[in-house]
């Protein structure tokens, strides 16, 4: 894949150019949300999810409609296949290319999504190394992991990384690997790559929260609905394709779960179950991404009456250069 060049300089020298971010766990929302605002604003919804980015996977990543689609414009939907490597140095320059997109014909951005890193890299301007991913490395330090354990290799990241190390899981080996994978390819520490710049836009950062209970609820709802959608449709297609699901594309979300379940390892019921499970530890982690006391995201409840009107006033404001309560 070839990543665009110069994307957040160019960027960063039109600071006065607006974005408005819309943020939360899962199914607490957001698209919802965005689908009503947008219209409203000549906007446009660019994705920060990091799993609406593989094609395919419809049904379980809760995608927009084509429907919605064709209503309000999307970006960063189904941009490729789930067996190619996809980082967030690319989605952050993708995203950048988008957003100018946008800016360059007189529309507004709304980021919308609940993976953290995605959006962080484009409302903190994090520095994200690129440094392609080295399959033979990962490889070997995959066999590492197995023979000697995770916490051999998270002791190599604490000496030659310490900074990395402490915001990574000891068990965490997917992240472990990565971090030393840098360090191998670059002689520097992944912390170091990963420094924050400033903002290179104005933004409006919308929050949507609910009680962990009625969060709970809508997640196993949720995927019901995508149950009786033809989600395990779906991740049959995908296996009939042949695709691996070991990949990263299918971490997280239920995929793997179901998949066990049509090859017979394990009954709906536990299949169902892991995955609500799955989900709700995600939404859980997704809190510590998207703080409710951070002074710089304006939280609504999701019960709030007249949210969309109420959320529409606050964007309204803000383009008019008012300070918003």
């Amino acid at each position: 894949m070839t990543v665009p060049i110069g994307i957040m300089t160019t960027a960063q020298s039109q600071a006065h150019q607006k974005l408005v971010a819309i943020v939360g766990p899962t199914a607490v929302g957001k698209s919802a949300l965005a689908l009503a605002l947008a219209p409203r604003f000549q906007g446009e919804i660019v994705s920060a999810d990091s799993r609406q980015v593989y094609r395919g996977m419809d049904i379980g990543t809760a995608k927009a409609t084509p429907q919605e689609r064709q209503r309000v414009p999307h970006h960063l939907i189904d941009s490729v296949s789930p067996d190619q490597d996809f980082s967030v140095a690319v989605y952050q320059s993708l995203a950048w290319a988008a957003l100018e997109d946008i800016w360059a014909r007189g529309r507004l951005p709304f980021l919308v999504g609940g993976t953290g890193l995605y959006v962080r890299a484009v409302l903190g301007g994090l520095a994200v190394p690129e440094v392609p991913p080295d399959p033979e490395l990962r490889q070997r330090l995959e066999e590492r992991a197995q023979e000697e354990g995770a916490e051999a290799l998270y002791q190599e990241l604490a000496a030659v990384d310490p900074a990395a190390a402490a915001k990574i899981h000891p068990r965490n080996v997917r992240r472990t690997i990565r971090a030393l994978e840098v360090w191998y390819k670059t002689g520097r520490p992944f912390s170091q790559l990963g420094e924050r710049r400033p903002p290179a836009c104005d933004v409006l950062t919308l929050g949507l929260t609910t009680d962990r209970k009625d969060l709970y609820r809508r997640i196993d709802e949720r995927v019901e609905a995508m149950l009786a959608a033809g989600w395990l449709d779906e991740v049959q297609r995908l296996m009939d394709r042949g695709y691996d699901f070991s990949r990263p594309a299918f971490s997280g979300h239920g995929y793997r779960e179901l998949a066990a379940y049509l090859r017979g390892e394990i009954d709906l019921p536990t299949a169902v179950q892991r995955v609500r499970h799955l989900i709700h530890r995600f939404a859980r982690s997704q809190y510590a991404w998207f703080r409710l006391n951070d002074p710089s995201i304006h939280w609504f409840d999701l019960h709030t009456p007249d949210l969309e009107d109420r959320a529409a006033d606050l964007v309204a404001a803000w383009l008019a250069g008012r300070a918003a309560a």
